[in-house]
């Protein structure tokens, strides 16, 4: 079994800035691509960004220049900073891994519960 917790969420002005982190336990042999999907009301779920097990990053155009998504191996944690934030940004936020689980050494899709981001005035 594995679990992701991402936390860090809050409520934000225009302009400001948040972390958000995931990290990732239990049955853990490795952990592929990592990365931050959001949803805001009435949409459907888009990806932020992706980082692999290498740091290769992708992030979304919207994002790009604003947002940094990073990892710690180690610890199993993926980070997105958030940088300049807008209205539009509000959202849930979604952490994702792709998780080569113990003893059977197949690959899973994990999600974290969820954080919310809300950038208001």
């Amino acid at each position: 079994q594995v679990q992701l917790v991402d936390s860090g969420g809050g409520l934000v002005q225009p302009g400001g800035s948040l972390r958000l982190s995931c990290a990732a336990s239990g049955s853990i042999f490795r952990i592929n691509t990592m990365g931050w999907f959001r949803q805001a009301p009435g949409k459907e779920r888009e990806l932020v960004a992706t980082i692999t097990s290498g740091a290769s990053t992708n992030y979304a155009d919207s994002v790009k220049g604003r947002f940094t998504i990073s990892r710690d191996n180690a610890k199993n944690t993926v980070y997105l900073q958030m940088n300049s934030l807008k209205p539009e940004d509000t959202a849930v936020y979604y952490c994702n891994a792709e998780v080569v689980v113990q003893p059977l050494y197949l690959t899973y899709p994990y999600w974290g519960q969820g954080t919310q981001v809300t950038v208001s005035s």
